[in-house]
């Protein structure tokens, strides 16, 4: 769905964006070769749980999507995956904070990974980070509606080169930790693992 709002209290609402079932949209915070960029995971047994990238002039329209990173088998995260916050802009690329879903025989696991994006061509997925940044540990993020869960919902870059990166735990209770944002660059640059 789409909407707009200038004060937080009065909302337009226009229409729905998609002709399916998308989970986890976010958009980058810029306009890329003139065009708005998303990432999302379509609910489709075409990639099943994999990211994809499409492009809009307006927001409402979009198009020329394409799958971008699907899960890895025998992995962190080889059940599914799904983009969490729009990108962040380093001189490296595009970093993108992503959940990742592992089955186990007292349910799934949801931990967070990174993934690096071209800047000029986000399409292109530079590194993805092979090993996870965060993991459900503490009780709040152990057990709760739904346990094992960390799922990031946003990051916000600071000026001294940290991201704070807010998740659910346990889809209960919001979450606030910070990161080096280099140290996660460095990850998808050099502990990376192939996108597809």
């Amino acid at each position: 769905m789409l909407a707009k709002t200038k004060d937080f209290e009065t909302v337009e609402r226009f229409s729905i964006i998609t002709e399916a079932d998308y989970r986890n949209v976010v958009i980058f915070p810029e306009k890329i070769n003139g065009l708005y960029v998303r990432l999302d995971r379509p609910h489709s047994e075409i990639t099943p749980w994999s990211i994809w990238i499409s492009y809009s002039p307006d927001l409402r329209y979009w198009g020329d999507s394409k799958v971008v990173m699907r899960p890895v088998k025998y992995h962190w995260d080889e059940m599914k995956i799904g983009p969490g916050a729009p990108p962040i802009k380093t001189k490296q690329g595009w970093l993108s904070i992503y959940h990742g879903v592992f089955p186990t025989m007292d349910g799934c696991v949801y931990r967070l990974g990174v993934a690096l994006h071209d800047l000029k061509d986000p399409s292109v997925i530079i590194g993805v980070g092979d090993e996870w940044i965060l993991q459900p540990e503490e009780v709040y993020e152990i057990t709760g509606y739904v346990h094992n869960v960390v799922f990031t919902c946003a990051a916000v870059p600071e000026d001294d080169g940290t991201v704070k990166i807010y998740w659910g735990g346990a889809d209960k209770v919001m979450c606030a930790g910070t990161a080096d944002i280099g140290e996660l660059v460095d990850l998808c640059l050099n502990n990376s693992r192939p996108a597809l």
